[in-house]
């Protein structure tokens, strides 16, 4: 069972494998993975979706609850995927389920840029939970267009303050902002890269400080990473970055952002982060750049802030927010009333029900039990880092910091097997196992969880 290169299916990569029955109160693998009964399904999929869409273990969902992701043949997952940290409240939370259906009840499902009340009880909430200073909202629906919007912005303040020289924007390496094609430009991820012509030359990545790939995290190495660009610091609109990598969940050091900061006050160039998968109390704050103790001029939201539907936002000053007139920046589905409906009551379950903390405490358990796992399997595991309810391990070929992707594959495949739900290994050549819970998972379920990892690692690194 091949997954993680969107290879076309075949009936080898399909093979259905016996397994080791599971049944526990949260568990229950009943049938051989890939389910038999699911092959024509998954054929059916990959004869007419593009073979991009294929890199997902072959798990077919027919329901999710809460913090378990369940199939139609009798098998239930602990899921540690939020479907890509999106379930932030947990799968079909009863409050969003509940404001989503009544939303379509009461008769309006779509009004473009029309004024809805709905949309501005939303936008008034994200105000409230936002920093102060940041006291404008625009409604996208994914978060490749938040982070294109943000470009946009960054690149009209430069040019209002600098004129047509001040364009750069500034992100990092392995970074990731979308896959549409200006996102993927400001991505750092070089597979991203390769097959884009004409790249945009005033799109310029600089080293992530992370300790690990790159192991000085002074912020020299930005200031000397432009010089080597050629990049004058007058010429930079803006900096976008991840509040910590989606390949990875390590922060950057402090230090390091107070000075990003302070560089980007006395340059003139927007801050943005990309708060896509960090924010809605991810990372143990509701938003992840509150670990830095800065203030930020955008964020780049969406995943978490409906825990299932379409819907993304930017978050930001009103001199950057109103630099466009009336209706030159619009997108067709802004603030669908069921998504926003959604949304709405999703940010505050999230506030209500204390989920903010439980991640923090998730964090403390992943961090403490994973860096145990380190130790334990010492050399295949580069790296282990959490924050909040979002953990990695960076899975290495041993002495080395090259990824290991067959390695970290065989991890997902055997936690699937127990019934631990994953996506494919992520980052830097595949070869990071990413853990992401729905914030409302209890310690109980979290804990069996991490055995399951444990026993899954023994298989795959013996």
């Amino acid at each position: 069972m091949e997954f993680g290169e969107c290879p076309v299916t075949t009936a080898t990569t399909l093979q259905p494998r016996e397994v080791t029955p599971v049944k526990t109160k949260y568990r229950k693998i009943v049938t051989a993975i890939p389910v038999p009964e699911s092959i024509p399904i998954l054929e059916k999929l990959r004869e007419h979706e593009p073979q991009s869409m294929g890199g997902q273990p072959p798990v077919i969902w027919d329901r999710a609850e809460g913090f378990c992701v369940y199939d139609k043949w009798g098998n239930q997952w602990i899921d540690w995927s939020s479907g890509v940290l999106v379930t932030n409240a947990g799968h079909s939370h009863p409050a969003v389920k509940q404001a989503a259906l009544d939303q379509i009840n009461h008769g309006l499902m779509h009004n473009y840029c029309f004024p809805s009340e709905i949309r501005g009880k939303l936008i008034e909430e994200l105000v409230k939970v936002a920093p102060k200073g940041l006291e404008k909202v625009f409604l996208l629906t994914t978060g490749s267009e938040a982070t294109e919007c943000a470009i946009k912005l960054m690149r009209q303040h430069g040019k209002t303050v600098g004129g047509n020289s001040k364009i750069v924007i500034v992100s990092f390496v392995n970074g990731f902002h979308g896959r549409t094609m200006g996102s993927q430009m400001a991505g750092g991820w070089p597979g991203q890269k390769e097959w884009i012509v004409n790249l945009d030359p005033a799109m310029v990545q600089v080293p992530y400080p992370d300790g690990f790939r790159q192991p000085d995290t002074s912020f020299d190495v930005f200031l000397d990473s432009l010089k080597q660009a050629g990049v004058k610091p007058e010429n930079v609109a803006g900096v976008m970055m991840e509040t910590y990598q989606g390949g990875s969940a390590k922060l950057a050091p402090m230090p390091y952002m107070k000075k990003l900061r302070e560089w980007c006050d006395a340059n003139d160039a927007v801050l943005t982060f990309d708060e896509v998968q960090a924010g809605f109390g991810r990372t143990g704050k509701f938003w992840a750049f509150e670990h830095y103790e800065i203030e930020t001029d955008l964020i780049c939201c969406g995943k978490g802030i409906s825990s299932g539907m379409p819907l993304s936002a930017v978050i930001g000053r009103t001199q950057l927010l109103d630099q466009f007139p009336p209706g030159s920046m619009t997108s067709t589905h802004t603030g669908n009333p069921v998504c926003v409906a959604a949304a709405l009551a999703s940010v505050q379950s999230i506030r209500k029900e204390n989920m903010v903390e439980n991640a923090r405490k998730i964090g403390e358990i992943l961090a403490v039990e994973l860096n145990r796992l380190k130790e334990k399997f010492d050399g295949p595991i580069g790296a282990a880092d959490a924050v909040g309810a979002v953990a990695t391990l960076q899975m290495v070929k041993p002495g080395t910091t090259e990824p290991d992707k067959p390695l970290a594959t065989a991890i997902v495949r055997g936690c699937i097997e127990r019934g631990l739900l994953m996506f494919a290994p992520v980052g830097t050549g595949g070869g990071t196992v990413k853990i992401a819970p729905p914030l409302i998972t209890p310690e109980d379920v979290l804990r069996e969880a991490i055995g399951v990892l444990e026993e899954s690692l023994e298989e795959a690194i013996q």
